[in-house]
């Protein structure tokens, strides 16, 4: 009972010398007003294509698997509200994102700040694997000469 008390209630903080009735009834006010205000806001982020759809017409990239997850940061950034949606015709799968014919300007401009951070990330950090095999083939090709040193019985490489 008292959880279910707390979730319904509101906190109305203000200063005031006298609480008169009017000051009271203005605040409430000025507190439903916004609470209205962040209800109506329109939902940026992931959505289902249905609650997409009344926004307005839609329009549809193509991305891959891989890039789903490291796209979503750059969505939020610009404010742009998708929805993702898997077409299983094709082997492999590919992976639709459907946003508003209105966020296509932004959609252009956070696909352009994806492009050019992930090619940033793909020239200045080798593969760590390639760079452990590559190592492994120059010691590999090394020849070792090993020929004791009659002075101090010490091998030499």
């Amino acid at each position: 009972m008292q959880e279910d008390v707390e979730q319904r209630s509101i906190v109305l903080a203000t200063k005031t010398t006298r609480m008169t009735g009017r000051v009271l009834a203005t605040l409430m006010k000025a507190s439903y007003n916004k609470i209205q205000k962040v209800k109506n806001a329109p939902k940026v982020g992931k959505q289902s294509i249905k609650s997409l759809a009344k926004g307005g017409t839609l329009d549809n990239i193509e991305i891959t698997n891989d890039n789903i997850k490291a796209f979503e940061p750059y969505a939020r950034k610009f404010g742009i509200s998708y929805a993702l949606q898997k077409d299983t015709s094709e082997n492999p799968p590919k992976w639709l994102v459907f946003f508003k014919s209105k966020d296509t300007d932004s959609m252009t401009a956070a696909f352009r700040a994806f492009t050019a951070t992930t090619l940033n990330q793909q020239q200045s950090k080798p593969s760590v694997k390639e760079a452990i095999v590559k190592f492994q083939e120059l010691i590999r090709n090394t020849v070792r000469n090993i020929t004791k040193n009659k002075t101090h019985g010490e091998h030499e490489i």
